[in-house]
């Protein structure tokens, strides 16, 4: 009878574990979590293809605004703004390299809607560990590249993302604890008034 009793007992304790597991969030609510964001702030880690590694302080302000400040030696400042991407290279008084935003896979996480439901922009939607993965391209242009974002359940929030680009090179970053509902001067965004001032954070 003890041999019973313990595999029952193992049994029932299979079937309580089983609702208490983090479910898998469901695409819907990870797009209701973006389409409720306005403003979120982080630091972060970055790995970079080549396995080296940075790091700084994020600025979101949705939709169609981000702002990596790098931390020194580093310096480099990039800012999503405008349906533009500029990259200012922190040890150089060279103009910023630009390219359009809607080329890059964190277009998708910037647009004034987010719809992760649609057809085709998912391709990977899975778990691991304890966060919920979300590989998404943009339909339209597939050749772009994909983001791979992670969440944390309960409530819903961006913990990492890697961008895979057009070249096959992987970029990893992983967000310190997010800070939300601030408020943002639009000029934090500003390429053209970052090109304007000629400064850069820690110059």
């Amino acid at each position: 009878m003890k041999p019973t009793r313990l595999l029952l007992a193992s049994i029932l304790m299979l079937a309580c574990a089983g609702p208490a597991l983090a479910a898998k969030l469901p695409l819907s609510a990870i797009s209701d979590y973006f389409n409720a964001m306005t403003t979120a702030e982080a630091d972060f880690q970055q790995i970079n293809a080549d396995g080296s590694t940075s790091s700084g302080h994020i600025y979101i302000r949705r939709p169609g605004r981000m702002r990596f400040e790098y931390a020194p030696p580093d310096r480099t400042l990039v800012l999503a703004s405008g349906g533009q991407v500029a990259v200012f290279d922190g040890k150089s008084n060279q103009p910023p390299e630009q390219y359009p935003l809607k080329r890059t896979p964190l277009n998708l996480i910037l647009a004034d809607r987010v719809d992760l439901t649609r057809a085709k922009m998912v391709v990977g939607h899975d778990e691991e560990g304890d966060l919920t993965m979300v590989t998404a391209q943009d339909p339209e242009h597939p050749e772009l590249g994909t983001i791979r974002l992670g969440f944390s359940a309960a409530p819903v929030t961006l913990r990492q993302w890697t961008v895979t680009d057009d070249a096959g090179g992987q970029t990893t970053v992983i967000l310190g604890p997010l800070v939300v509902g601030q408020s943002y001067a639009t000029s934090l965004f500003s390429i053209q008034d970052e090109i304007r001032s000629g400064q850069r954070p820690g110059k």
